[in-house]
């Protein structure tokens, strides 16, 4: 994976510029800013910062539907494609948990999908989603969506949200860099917002203790503004009296006059980001040496020493080759105190250039449509298709897609509205209503005192690879641990029947681990603990829940805001053909399909043939040897080596069954357990009743890993349908949850027959491909698919992400 680069800019006389990799060690100062330096360099290397993002079909759903979504995980803002479990919970506006499941990741990103009951309650929810790792840190920063569920019986009379009317707002000031500093021009940003947490316009004067004017206020973009004011006096008091859109008044008094320390003032130009830092007070020499640091995604991008006694304030940042994203500029004090920070936004055009063309829409009934998405020719991506009714499923009004939230509203506090709309393009009003979202939202990923003290966040969630079973055996009835043992699994699959056989050795202390499992479901775990020296016979083991099999450890919902009102007939229109929807699906889940009467003429397969095309694969299939069905047999033995004996020619096994002597031909004949390598102990402990059907083969055998010339035997387990004892004897049984099973999208092919085509088609979401296949020759997808019984106008969303970690939206109505 190729590691994004950052520049390192260390201005001093002249400008000294080196490129670094953003995961290297920077060259240390030999001054008092090495510590300080340092400090982020520790935090940067042990804890990488991972971020998830939901690209969900619609913004709204009905009871009875599905939500279908796409995650996709970046670590330090490049794909993350080394994890493997995403959780994702559907929360009510109480906090309690409705549905919660883990999903399997895999090339940074994951396919889901909730269905939503149609007995589902009405009204708010969020959809939460993180990784293990992010929970070590502030869960502000999981990923939070909120999504709102309708009634879809209420399809003639949609219910009124459960919203209140605006009765109050208020009002917070910021001033820039934090403080506002004495006999110095400052810039105090402020955002209003009303009482159900959504913006609103409102309009001021700032007046000092005497009630004299000293500046104005008035909204620029989304309840956010600013105005300047320069305090001279310590003990002067300010207030604003504010009259917001509604009519409504209110007075707020203003952050204090700080009369000591220092303060930043940033003027973002696009290509250079100018500083200049405000001193309280000029004669105080514990700030004449001061450090500006400017960092993105916990990597130094920028290093500047001042000296106030020198007349060195201010400088610049040069942009133009660092990602688009926020830098954080801090000034520390020479004590490494941090004085004052200031946020900025860097704004490119790099975002991955995903295009929608050749558009070939058909408004009849279940016309043929298509369209090709084109993607970039210079870099691998991943992308995600949705497409819906455009009339029934509306344009969120808050709308916060791939590339706002990965690169905007994942590293702020607090709530952004409309984040979408500060990347529709480049024109200067955007970009400083961009700039009030800086002045006005909070940056806390780590704290500055606290990682120069080095107190770091306590990772008691590891990063993830792959299901873990974890636990500790214990002797004695349950008194001392199993120093030096081993526990044995049998693992089976529920939904594939499938079987894998596992040893853990304990250590001093009893513990055991298993890493890297993958199953879908539930698996079942039949666990028997062994003391490989006969010390004890009462051998029990404990397994650790893993945190999400019990209660999840996010408590903090994020914030719910009820959404302005949908057009009513739209919404109308949407539960009715909901509302349809759901009895077709009634319809298909309960109805039976016939099929046709077929004349077959072909010999009978044999049994034993029937039973090998089932279980034998590649060159374990046919070969030259011995087969025994033990599907049907009443098996009476202690394990399957005292079944082969005196069975197969030539066959010798002798001494103790739990670990023979084999012999063949004058040699020892590979072991296999459903086509694995194992060896004789594991198969020793399987029970006889769990097998479906032993192949012996003659020597040479070729057919799997380790070779086989003196022979193999190979052992499979049975399948679902064999009959036998389901249990294992001898063994526990635990129950492990795995990863959810995600459904497949069902899109009709009208081409073809199909006793569903019968039914009504009232899909509302026509199209979802969480992982749109690409030519590698043409880097096009062409995206196809039937129409339903009414659609008119099609809403087309493509988001996704490239190697380098440039993401892209593109979406367009046809």
């Amino acid at each position: 994976m190729r590691q994004l680069r950052l520049r390192w800019w260390i201005p001093a006389s002249a400008c000294v510029v080196m490129l670094v990799s953003a995961f290297s060690f920077l060259p240390a100062a030999d001054d008092w800013t090495d510590r300080i330096v340092e400090a982020l360099q520790a935090f940067d290397s042990r804890y990488p910062q991972e971020k998830v993002y939901l690209h969900l079909d619609k913004d709204y759903y009905a009871a009875g539907e599905t939500i279908w979504f796409k995650a996709y995980i970046t670590l330090q803002g490049l794909p993350d494609t080394r994890a493997t479990n995403l959780y994702v919970e559907l929360v009510d506006k109480n906090g309690a948990i409705v549905q919660k499941r883990m999903f399997a990741a895999g090339n940074a990103g994951a396919a889901g999908n909730m269905d939503l009951p149609e007995t589902q309650k009405p009204g708010m929810y969020q959809l939460r989603a993180y990784t293990a790792w992010m929970l070590n840190f502030d869960h502000a920063f999981l990923y939070s969506r909120n999504i709102e569920v309708f009634d879809p019986q209420k399809r003639n009379s949609p219910p009124t949200r459960d919203s209140s009317a605006v009765t109050a707002f208020s009002v917070q000031f910021f001033p820039e860099g934090g403080d506002m500093i004495i006999n110095q021009n400052n810039v105090i940003a402020f955002k209003a917002i009303d009482n159900n947490g959504f913006p609103i316009g409102v309009a001021g004067s700032v007046l000092n203790s005497k009630g004299a004017k000293v500046a104005a206020l008035e909204t620029m973009h989304d309840g956010m503004g600013q105005f300047q004011l320069q305090p001279t006096n310590a003990n002067e008091t300010y207030k604003a009296e504010i009259t917001a859109a509604n009519g409504l008044k209110k007075t707020f008094d203003l952050p204090a006059v700080k009369t000591t320390g220092a303060g930043l003032k940033v003027y973002n130009r696009g290509a250079r980001i100018f500083y200049q830092a405000m001193i309280a007070n000029l004669a105080d020499t514990a700030y004449d040496d001061l450090l500006l640091l400017g960092q993105i995604n916990n990597q130094l991008v920028y290093k500047a020493p001042l000296k106030v006694s020198d007349g060195r304030i201010s400088g610049f940042v040069p942009t133009e080759s660092m990602p688009s994203g926020i830098i954080q500029l801090t000034l520390f004090s020479k004590s490494g105190q941090p004085l004052s920070e200031r946020l900025a936004f860097i704004r490119h055009n790099e975002f991955l250039p995903l295009q929608l063309q050749q558009p070939n829409f058909n408004s009849e009934e279940r016309a043929p449509n298509s369209i090709v998405l084109k993607v970039p020719e210079s870099m691998e991506s991943i992308t995600s298709v949705a497409i819906t009714d455009a009339d029934l499923a509306v344009k969120s009004n808050d709308e916060n897609n791939i590339v706002s939230n990965l690169l905007l509203t994942s590293d702020l506090k607090g709530y952004i509205h409309n984040p979408a709309w500060y990347f529709q393009d480049t024109a200067r009003a955007r970009l400083q209503a961009l700039d009030l979202v800086m002045l006005t939202n909070g940056w806390r990923r780590f704290s500055w005192e606290k990682i120069l003290n080095k107190q770091y966040p306590d990772t008691r969630y590891p990063y993830e690879q792959g299901i873990l079973l974890k636990g500790t055996a214990f002797t004695n009835n349950g008194r001392y641990q199993l120093a030096n043992g081993k526990v044995d699994f049998i693992i089976k699959q529920v939904t594939d029947s499938s079987t894998s056989i596992v040893s853990a050795p304990t250590n001093g202390m009893g513990e055991f681990t298993v890493t890297g499992l993958s199953f879908l479901d539930t698996a079942l775990v039949y666990y028997k603990g062994n003391d490989q020296q006969d010390r004890w016979k009462d051998v029990t083991v404990k397994f650790n829940t893993h945190f999400f099999e019990n209660s999840v450890p996010v408590t903090d919902p994020f914030p719910l805001r009820v959404p302005p009102a949908i057009d009513y007939n739209t919404l109308k229109n949407y539960l009715s053909t909901a509302y349809d929807h759901n009895r077709v699906n009634r319809s298909i889940n309960s109805r039976a399909i016939l099929l046709k009467e077929v004349n077959i003429r072909e010999r009978k397969i044999s049994k034993e043939e029937s039973l090998d095309k089932k279980y034998a694969s590649g060159l374990f299939a046919g070969g030259d040897g011995y087969t025994f069905d033990l599907t049907k047999e009443t098996n009476a033995y202690t394990n399957i080596f005292q079944y082969l004996q005196s069975r197969v020619a030539g066959l010798q096994i002798t001494g103790n069954l739990n670990d023979p002597s084999l012999s063949w031909r004058g040699g020892r004949p590979s072991l296999y357990l459903n086509e694995m390598p194992t060896d004789a102990s594991m198969l020793s402990s399987l029970p006889v009743t769990d097998i479906a059907m032993v192949k012996v083969f003659r020597p040479p055998f070729m057919g799997g890993f380790g070779g086989g010339a003196n022979g193999a035997i190979a052992i499979y387990t049975k399948k679902g349908g064999e009959g036998g004892d389901n249990t294992v004897r001898g063994f526990e049984l635990y129950r492990k949850p795995g990863y959810a099973v995600v459904k497949h999208f069902y899109s009709p092919d009208y081409a073809v027959h199909d006793d569903r085509h019968a039914l009504a088609d009232k899909r509302i979401t026509l199209y979802w491909n969480p992982d749109v296949p690409v030519d590698t020759a043409t880097h096009t997808a062409t995206i196809r698919f039937y129409n339903n019984d009414f659609s008119k106008h099609f809403r087309v969303v493509a988001e996704g992400i490239g190697a380098d970690g440039s993401v892209g939206h593109v979406e367009q109505v046809y």
